[in-house]
Formats: C-alpha cells, structure tokens, sequence
C-alpha cells in the first residue's frame, strides 16, 4: 500500500471509530470534520510538485546571447556577462512606461512650485550644511557653484532619497531588445556591463531609475564612464552610496561641458515697461541696461559677460537673464524648466527670495518637461 492510500485507509477508520455509538446528527458533522481532517492529511503528504515556471522568451535569450562577442571586446568577461543576465526577463511596467505620453506637458509655474518647494528647499540648507566641506574641495577641484550641484542632487533624486530601485541591467536589456531609440540602450546596456567588469559596483546594487539613471545624481552608463570621479580615493566612483563621488561627479560634468568658473546661472530682471520682449536674444549685460533691464534683486547689472533673455510666460510672468551657465545646467537635461528649477532651487538654499513676479494662471503657453 503507498503512501497516500494508507493515509486514507487511516483516516477512514479514524471517521467510523470516533463516530459510531453517537446522535445521527453530531455523527455527520463530525464525518463530515473527519473527511476534511483526512484531505488536509492527504495534501500535506502527498509528494509535492513545483509549480512549472514561465518558459524563457526565447528571443530575448538569443538577443542576450547575441550581445557576448560586442561585450568580449570592450572588455567584459564571460563570468561579469553571465552573472550580469542570471535570471534576467524583459520588464513589462518598463515597456509601459515607454508608451505613455513621451513628454508630459504642464505650465512651467506648476512644475517650479513641485521642483522648488519649501521642502526641498528646506532639504537644501540641511544638506549644505552637513556636506559644506566637500562642497567646498568640490568647488575649488572643478570650479562650479556648490549650490549648484547640491540643487542638481535635490532635484534628480532629492538628495539621494529616491534613486530609484529597479535592476539598471534589466531595464537597459528591456529597452535595447524592444529597439527602443534605436541602437542607444544597446550601447548603453554594453557600457554598463563595463562599469561591471571595472568593479565598480555589483549587479545587485546596480539599481536605477525605470530608462537605467543611475545613482544619487542619475547618470547614464555612457555619462558615468565619461565623467564619474573617485573623489574621495575609495578605489571605486561610486555614485550610489558615496555622496561625495556623486556630488563631484556631477561637477565635473558641469566642468567638462563649458561651467564659466565664477559667473552665476543668471538673473530675474524687470523688463522695460514699453520695451518688446524677444526671449532667446543674447547681448552683453551692459547693453541690457542700456536698454531699461533691472535686476529684481535691486542690484546693479554685471558691467562684464552676456546673457539670453528669457521669459517663460512671456510678459505675464518672470523675466531672466541667462548666462552660458544656464544653458550649460540644460545639458544635464534638456529641458529649459529643468534647468530653470535648478537654478532656482540653487539661489533660494543659498538665501534668495522667491521670484519677485507672479507666474500667470489659467490658460497661457505651457513648457514641456522631461523628467
């Protein structure tokens, strides 16, 4: 006799013994908890089965495997490149992510109410203070306003507080084998498997947000190996849990793509009451005031350097003077919002006031935001 039958055959006598000299009706609601009793016996010895698993999508095996001789080449070995993909399926939430709305479009003042919010600028001041000192070997290593950098790091994942937390590896592979933007998550998924061999960080925390940023201040693969640092000398550029490797990294980011060492992002101005507005025109900052422009600030106007006018909502609300900075800020993410936000967020931890002109509302031109 097996197993399960004498289980049964158990179970069965079990029922009759406990039951047979009682009232009919206590004597089938107990067979009737005697049977229950026996199946839940039966279940908890019969052999188990695992649950058969999700067959592999073989496209994408052959697409992995397809990326070994590339990555053997760029320096990648056969066990970084199998550790890296154990276990690895293409991502549906972020395939879906790629089918939403490619810009999400909102009025700019919106935007800046979330992107430099009392919050963050609270954040800020707390965050400059801990880290002053780093700030400041920062500053004098590649030249570029601290404030500057500690508002990149608020804006991009509050200062470090929201990375995000999915596999960098996974998304990049997801990406790259639905040919999203081309060949560009190919080549930023191989990047990544560099950063892997170089020991730089692990595949487990190798985690990102959902298109494969990575890090306190959200770099991609191609960005890190161009212009991540050691700074602190710990032997890796770890962007992940070293703040200053972050932090410095973003500076030399800044640096690499024009930062002018010593000027500011720009200025809110008021613009002449009859002057026309003509955003994007650049002139120096002396012949803005020659023209009526005044700082909002009351200060007087830079006798030396240019700057574009900008003006997001046009008459009706702010008005900027931008300097190349400004538009070096934009390279880290090319959105003028973006950009906007961290300058901004930068003047208000460093002790300025909100904006002396009030953004419109109701319906008026929106700006497009990126991230």
């Amino acid at each position: 006799m097996n197993q399960s039958r004498s289980v049964r055959a158990n179970a069965s006598f079990l029922a009759r013994a406990s039951v047979g000299r009682l009232a009919p009706s206590i004597r089938i609601q107990l067979r009737a908890l005697a049977l229950i009793g026996a199946l839940a016996l039966i279940a908890l010895l019969a052999p188990w089965t695992p649950a058969r698993a999700a067959p592999a999508d073989p496209g994408f095996r052959a697409f992995v495997a397809s990326l070994w001789p590339q990555a053997h080449r760029m320096g990648v070995s056969r066990r970084i490149f199998e550790t890296a993909f154990a276990g690895v399926t293409p991502d549906p939430a972020v395939l879906a992510k790629t089918h939403r709305q490619a810009e999400f479009v909102k009025p700019i003042w919106d935007y800046l109410s979330a992107a430099v919010s009392k919050k963050r600028i609270a954040t800020g001041r707390r965050k400059m203070a801990q880290s002053a000192g780093v700030l400041a070997r920062v500053q004098r290593a590649y030249g570029v306003d601290p404030y500057i950098v500690l508002a990149v790091w608020g804006l991009e994942t509050n200062f470090g507080a929201n990375e995000g937390d999915t596999s960098v590896i996974r998304d990049l592979a997801t990406l790259a084998y639905a040919h999203y933007r081309g060949e560009y998550f190919r080549r930023e998924l191989l990047i990544a498997l560099q950063i892997l061999q170089q020991g730089h960080v692990s595949v487990a925390a190798m985690r990102g947000s959902w298109a494969g940023a990575m890090g306190q201040t959200q770099f991609m693969p191609s960005a890190f190996m161009r212009y991540a640092v050691d700074f602190d000398g710990g032997g890796r550029k770890n962007i992940w849990t070293d703040a200053p490797d972050a932090l410095a990294s973003t500076a030399n980011f800044l640096a690499r793509h024009g930062w002018v060492r010593g000027w500011t992002w720009g200025y809110e101005v008021i613009a002449p009451r009859n002057g026309k507005l003509t955003p994007g025109r650049a002139l120096p900052f002396a012949s803005w005031a020659a023209l009526g422009y005044r700082r909002a600030d009351g200060y007087p106007m830079p006798t030396e350097g240019r700057a574009a006018l900008l003006a997001p909502a046009g008459a009706s609300g702010p008005v900027f003077l931008a300097t190349k900075n400004f538009f070096v800020i934009k390279t880290y993410n090319d959105s003028t919002s973006y950009a906007l936000a961290v300058a901004l967020l930068s003047d208000r931890i460093a002790g300025a006031g909100p904006l002396k002109a009030r953004w419109p509302s109701g319906d008026f031109p929106t700006a497009s935001i990126t991230r």
